[in-house]
């Protein structure tokens, strides 16, 4: 499972940026983790004639190879496609991903490298089509008219389709992850997961080929948020939708709101089973509508107001801003998502570990009442560990040693 430092590193790498059709925000941090694996694109002119404007986060594991080439180049790969030229921007989309995978693996390197990266980009063309290209977990989503339209959905190993194309190739889905081992399953990179000679790019256990979704213009569309799970893991869709409307009701732009939301996400310890421990990359992207920026952010104050969206979200973590009864309830959501979606970057931990960190689920699932009664005295600010380990006292079928041993394990940092 992914490492965390003693303390996170705070310093945010932040961008702004605008021309006649687009303003945007950007920032990544690299939080708890012990080094950054992310990358982003924003290119407010991308064509031979800089007609279309693109925007994209790639969320690295297992080094940053993948992610950095991905910044670099998944555009030019999308833009050289024969289908960009004819205006089938969806079609680019797709064999541009396909492409810069080949092409990736075939970089000195990779040539031992277990690198792989999520990649979610959103092309907006001259006429203001809005189509997004996502494999992996993170995620794009549009706010029109106050509300969050997702332009992405995220692509997991127990998902059917995933699931089915995972076992077709000779894969198997073992406590959420590919083979036992990723997280996610769909990437550029993370080759050991594509190498079945007789099944094509679209079809391997772990594929680079994206779902492309298209929204048509809007006079309606505000914004385009585009991030990673370090944020999305944190804050819903229509949270994040709101909490953009609620900052720019106080007057910050985006760039700042990019700051904010990241700090909003950042969690207050590393033993918070890796919610908020993650890198964070966030873009948003405001659409003009041939506004100018000023009256742009006028029209969202008062879609903020007819919406009812002027406060921001109230996001619940432990230790934060949660009463000791919701603590509860928070206590042990966070326990099953760090066990049931762990890290992705772990391809170096054992399969005995892997069993070790799993082995808990079962027994919070099967004694939600125990582990409810065990909670009862675990203050709002308690570390998930010790929630954990008091849930597997209250278990009479397991040695309190096994159990503890089993939790902690589960309760390491993770995606």
């Amino acid at each position: 499972m992914g490492q965390t430092l003693s303390e996170p590193v705070v310093e945010k790498h932040t961008t702004s940026g605008g021309d006649e059709r687009f303003l945007y925000g950007a920032s990544a941090m690299q939080g708890w983790r012990i080094s950054m694996e992310d990358a982003h694109t924003t290119l407010l002119k991308l064509g031979p004639g800089g007609e279309s404007a693109f925007f994209a986060v790639y969320d690295g594991h297992g080094g940053q190879t993948a992610a950095k080439f991905a910044g670099v180049k998944l555009h030019e790969y999308i833009v050289r496609a024969d289908e960009y030229a004819k205006g089938n921007f969806e079609e680019a989309i797709k064999s541009g991903f396909l492409t810069a995978d080949k092409d990736l693996r075939e970089t000195p390197e990779m040539a031992s490298n277990t690198a792989g990266c999520t990649s979610v980009c959103v092309l907006i063309t001259k006429d203001g089509q809005v189509i997004c290209g996502n494999a992996g977990d993170s995620r794009a989503i549009m706010s029109t008219a106050g509300r969050a339209v997702p332009l992405s959905h995220d692509h997991k190993p127990t998902d059917e389709v995933e699931f089915n194309r995972i076992v077709g190739a000779g894969g198997f889905v073992e406590f959420g992850r590919v083979n036992g081992n990723l997280a996610l399953s769909r990437a550029l990179g993370d080759f050991e997961f594509k190498n079945n000679g007789t099944m094509p790019a679209e079809k391997q256990i772990v594929t680079a080929f994206p779902d492309v979704i298209k929204a048509d213009p809007s006079a309606d569309n505000e914004f385009i948020v585009v991030a990673c799970d370090g944020i999305w893991d944190c804050m819903t869709n229509e949270q994040v939708v709101q909490f953009v409307h609620a900052k720019i009701t106080e007057g910050k732009k985006l760039d700042q709101i990019c700051e904010d939301i990241m700090n909003r996400c950042l969690a207050s310890e590393s033993e918070l089973g890796g919610v908020g421990c993650d890198n964070m990359t966030i873009v948003i992207v405001a659409i003009l509508n041939g506004k100018s920026e000023d009256e742009w952010y006028e029209s969202v104050k008062v879609i903020a107001e007819e919406s009812g969206q002027k406060s921001s979200p109230k996001i619940e973590r432990p230790g934060i801003d949660a009463d000791d009864e919701d603590s509860k309830a928070i206590i042990k959501a966070i326990i099953s998502h760090a066990t049931q979606h762990p890290d992705s970057d772990d391809s170096d931990d054992s399969d005995e570990g892997d069993r070790a960190a799993s082995a808990p689920i079962k027994l919070i699932e099967d004694d939600d009442a125990d582990a409810v009664a065990a909670a009862d005295t675990i203050a709002a600010g308690t570390l998930v560990a010790d929630a954990a380990a008091a849930a597997a006292a209250a278990h009479s079928e397991a040695s309190a040693d096994a159990d503890a041993d089993a939790v902690a394990a589960a309760a390491k940092p993770g995606n």
